[in-house]
This record gives structure tokens, sequence and C-alpha cells, in this order.
């Protein structure tokens, strides 16, 4: 996702800033602003969805009855 939002954004601001050419009945600077304002969400959320923290809880007990160690493990999110 945080790739796909930079390169968005680079193509809307080369459709913005340097293209010199115009199409008739397309405004480039338009598509190119738009282009940039959705890569730039894209790479927000990219962004938030990665860093986003995963808790992981772990707990080790003994078997009273015999020398089992019992182990579990607990994942808090999404799993990737």
């Amino acid at each position: 996702m945080i790739v796909g939002g930079v390169v968005l954004f680079v193509i809307g601001a080369v459709l913005a800033f340097a293209v010199s050419f115009a199409v008739p009945g397309v405004s480039l600077p338009i598509i190119g602003g738009i282009l940039m304002a959705a890569g730039a969400v894209l790479f927000i959320i990219g962004l938030v969805t990665t860093l986003r923290g995963r808790v992981t809880t772990e707990h080790r007990t003994v078997d009273p009855n015999g020398s089992t160690r019992v182990q579990q493990r607990t994942t808090d999110g999404d799993p990737r």
C-alpha cells in the first residue's frame, strides 16, 4: 500500500507540474492533484496499518501431576 501511494503521488505530481501539453476537455493539473491526494491518503493508510502494533501474550505453566510444560500463545491483532 505504501509503494502504491508513493507511485500515485509521483504520477500526479508529474501530471500537475511537469506536463506542458494540453488535452482537449481534460485538465491535467486537476487530475494530477486528485492523484496526489489519493496517493497521500493511500500512503497514510498503508503507514498506519504497517505500524499498528500487535500484542503477543505467552503463558507458561507446569502441570502439577507431572513435569509436563504447557505453553499458550495469544496474539491480538490481524495475522499477517
